[in-house]
């Protein structure tokens, strides 16, 4: 392997570039219109555009990347997390086109994609299994079914679907009919099928997983355990390495169950077994992310090994460590993503005006953005992570207290200050008593909505890098010039529901992906009338108020900027 295509952008694709740095190998960067200026183009050795602003038109397009790829002169693809990541599809053309795929074999991606498989296959080799669907559900009706069968919650999942996108918990038999249509839209726009499957939803759960290596000399190891019980929507925010508050037979059976798994599926390279335990220490398997993981950091701080590393070494043949490593200390990592807490953690656009990150013994920074880049809405909102270690988890959250203080970012909002409440919360710090949707159940969240102050932007060097592109090739100039004056960009608060008098406001820059309401109808308080997505993730906005549907003019497929009126509801 000699030069690597990153697949990928944002924060993951700064950390392979650097990775490729460290193994001694050429790094290409991919970018959309978007991101010409973005961290980690400017990180990689050489960057290719795309030629496009959406998803579909850029990192999901797989003949311009393999194009890309073959002319860039790269011998192997690394798709990071996301986008194609776990496509099969994907993985077969790259290793058609005579290119080193960074990954399982894509028998081993469909298999364990396949969330109907998984369970399958989790079945097989013994792994715990709470009662599910055997097969995808058709209709509601089968939900129905299902539910009265074993009970309620269920939770309703995409076969195909991953990081909380595609999953929706029906706690009452009547949500089950809109639960499902919105699982099966996310599941279509966020990869493409539509299959839903249904289980038993353990209440309270802690969701703990297994980092695993595979290669393909017949070698398996478990790296550690990780905690990602704190959540918002389903989609993680800390994450820690090991996971606390286990028995040795419950590590044991994680251990034993991820690794039987892994081989039956004929995995290569690194993946994740993600499983749930119930209050009464219950375990069931979840699923396998056939790819790295956003939290693998912790793992890498508490072995001393770099996955990306491994995962190029696995691609090149070689032997892992046959033996399981042995954990020092504890790690937790804080997403920082562009997100307000305060408004129900609504994605925030916008400018970064301030970028001040933390230092000192045992942080680190994965970043995918700085000081003057622009967070848009085509894609998610990780900005970056927060990585914190210690001798052990006491000391890691007085580090982590310290270091989140010291971070600040300017121009939008961001999940800094939810961070900041939790590394004091003693259900999170003492006790231990989070679970998967501890944040919207019991979390006290007194954090004030995002408010934009008008201030001096700090001043930088006099310089002015000039991007400048050759048939795609993307090349820097830098040229020396009279320092600009700075501006700051007004980012609008974003709130949940809205509501100026009569008027329902968006409350997000988002795309309508349903409309429940028209104009005429009789609504009350709590109605669905609009379903937005944004960065992946549907929001649905209600009616604030009584009365009757008017000035409703959006349509699905329809972007709205925040702010706008989408109805009134009058009198």
């Amino acid at each position: 392997m000699k030069a690597v295509l990153i697949a990928n952008r944002g924060e993951i694709a700064v950390r392979v570039a650097r990775a490729a740095r460290d193994h001694g190998i050429k790094s290409i960067a991919i970018y959309s219109d978007e991101d010409r200026n973005s961290l980690h183009v400017a990180m990689a050795d050489e960057a290719y555009a795309l030629n496009g602003l959406s998803a579909a038109e850029t990192y999901l397009d797989q003949a311009k990347i393999i194009e890309i790829a073959k002319k860039s002169g790269a011998d192997a693809v690394h798709p990071g997390y996301g986008f194609l990541s776990e496509n099969a599809d994907f993985a077969d053309r790259v290793i058609a086109a005579g290119l080193i795929w960074i990954g399982p074999p894509p028998a081993a991606i469909r298999l364990l994609g396949d969330k109907v498989s998984a369970r399958k296959i989790a079945a097989t080799v013994g792994a715990p299994l709470v009662a599910g669907t055997i097969d995808p559900v058709d209709t509601p009706e089968e939900i129905i079914s299902f539910a009265k069968e074993h009970g309620l919650p269920v939770a309703i999942k995409a076969a195909h679907g991953g990081g909380g996108r595609g999953l929706k918990v029906a706690r009452t038999m009547e949500e089950i009919p809109e639960l499902f249509a919105s699982a099966v839209r996310e599941a279509i726009t966020g990869f493409g099928r539509g299959e839903c499957f249904v289980e038993r939803y353990l209440d309270k759960p802690r969701h703990v997983e297994t980092q695993v290596l595979v290669d393909t000399h017949g070698n398996a190891v478990v790296v550690s355990t990780r905690d990602c019980s704190l959540q918002r929507r389903h989609q993680k925010l800390v994450e820690e390495a090991p996971a606390p508050f286990l028995s040795q037979a419950q590590i044991d059976q994680l251990y034993s169950s991820s690794k039987a798994i892994m081989k039956e599926a004929g995995y290569i390279g690194a993946g994740t077994c993600e499983f749930l335990i119930g209050n009464d220490g219950t375990i069931s398997f979840l699923e396998v992310n056939t790819r790295l993981q956003v939290e693998h950091p912790v793992s890498e701080e508490v072995t001393g090994l770099d996955l990306v590393r491994e995962q190029f070494r696995i691609a090149d043949g070689e032997k892992i460590n046959p033996v399981d490593p042995i954990i020092r200390g504890h790690s937790i990592e804080f997403r920082i993503n562009g997100e307000d807490p305060g408004n129900g953690f609504l994605p925030s656009l916008g400018t970064i005006t301030k970028w001040e990150v933390p230092f000192g013994p045992g942080v680190r920074i994965d970043a995918g953005f700085d000081y003057g880049h622009t967070i848009g809405t085509h894609f998610d909102s990780l900005l970056a992570k927060l990585i914190v270690t210690a001798a052990t988890r006491e000391e890691a959250i007085s580090r982590a207290s310290r270091a989140l203080r010291e971070f600040e970012i300017g121009g939008l909002a961001t999940a800094l200050p939810f961070h900041r409440a939790i590394v004091n919360d003693p259900n999170f710090t003492e006790n231990f008593k989070v679970y998967t949707s501890y944040i919207e159940n019991e979390f006290k969240n007194e954090i004030p909505p995002f408010s934009f102050k008008q201030g001096v932007a700090d001043s930088k060097a006099a310089s002015q890098k000039i991007i400048a592109e050759v048939n795609g090739h993307r090349f820097e100039v830098l040229m020396h010039v009279p320092e600009p004056i700075q501006k700051r960009h007004r980012v609008k608060s974003n709130a949940i529901g809205k509501v100026a008098g009569d008027s329902l406001e968006s409350p997000m820059q988002g795309t309508v992906v349903k409309i429940a309401k028209s104009n005429g109808d009789r609504v009350e308080p709590g109605d669905l009338i609009v379903v937005l997505e944004a960065m992946k993730m549907e929001q649905p906005l209600v009616a604030h108020k009584a009365g009757t549907i008017s000035k409703l003019q959006v349509g699905v497929g329809e972007t709205v900027a925040s702010g706008s009126t989408l109805c009134v509801i009058e009198d």
